[in-house]
């Protein structure tokens, strides 16, 4: 097996109102089952999920918890807003998005964008995804998958990496449980998580900083399918043993 990855080029500078699928279709030549790789930045910022920090009032708690983690308040309350739980406050926000994301300061983001201003992440990420995914398809009469991803740090290890948290035409793992090894064993533990990989892959090409390119288009894969969203890729609560030792200690 072998795919190919490559970045979109010649994405402008996306503004709110923009046709996002439609500047990606200007710009690539989409084939049946591609997956489409977007940054949340620009689904964000075409979305108008862009607050500039002088908008934003902080509340006594985003005061208080601004002042032990030496921050802005006004970010603080940022993320408190856009968050649907709070899982751990010092040194640094973990919360837990209403699309179930557990990740720092609520995936927003301040750089790629003017001073004072801040990028929150797509209200509905799997609803972005799935609106891309239907106007590509209106637009080229090609059936694509469309992941929507964001960075996120890691449990126990350096570094960040690129994740899935929105997706829409794939579905968010492929459950290898009960096929057998190249031993003959049945396999019991295997269910990968295809989307991040995939996230993470992306995430190579896009870059940083003024070099970033914010679409990569992965062709060679085959893991269409119709699916409910980005939700089962996530533990239920009951079963998240990091998540519940946060909560209980």
């Amino acid at each position: 097996m072998h795919f190919n990855a490559f970045t979109v080029p010649d994405i402008p500078l996306v503004r709110e109102g923009d046709d996002f699928a439609e500047i990606i279709c200007k710009n690539a030549h989409l084939c049946d089952r591609d997956i489409v790789v977007i940054a949340s930045t620009v689904v964000a910022k075409a979305e108008g999920r862009v607050t500039p920090l002088a908008a934003i009032a902080p509340s006594n708690r985003a005061i208080a918890i601004a002042e032990r983690n030496e921050s802005d308040s006004r970010f603080v309350q940022a993320v408190i807003d856009e968050s649907e739980e709070i899982l751990l406050e010092s040194p640094f926000l973990l919360v837990k998005t209403p699309s179930g994301n557990i990740c720092v300061n609520a995936g927003i983001d301040g750089s790629n964008i003017d001073s004072g201003r801040i990028i929150l992440l797509p209200e509905d990420p799997d609803g972005s995804a799935k609106n891309i995914r239907k106007d590509i398809f209106s637009m080229t009469d090609k059936s694509v998958s469309v992941i929507i991803t964001d960075t996120n740090g890691r449990a126990f290890r350096d570094g960040q990496i690129g994740v899935a948290i929105g997706i829409s035409g794939i579905a968010p793992t492929k459950d290898w449980r009960g096929s057998r090894d190249l031993f003959g064993n049945v396999l019991e533990v295997a269910n990968e998580a295809v989307v991040d990989e995939i996230a993470a892959a992306a995430n190579l090409l896009f870059g940083e900083g003024s070099d970033g390119t914010p679409v990569v288009v992965i062709r060679g894969l085959d893991f269409c399918a119709e699916a409910e969203g980005i939700g089962g890729i996530y533990f239920p609560e009951s079963e998240d043993v990091i998540r519940n030792a946060l909560v209980c200690g």
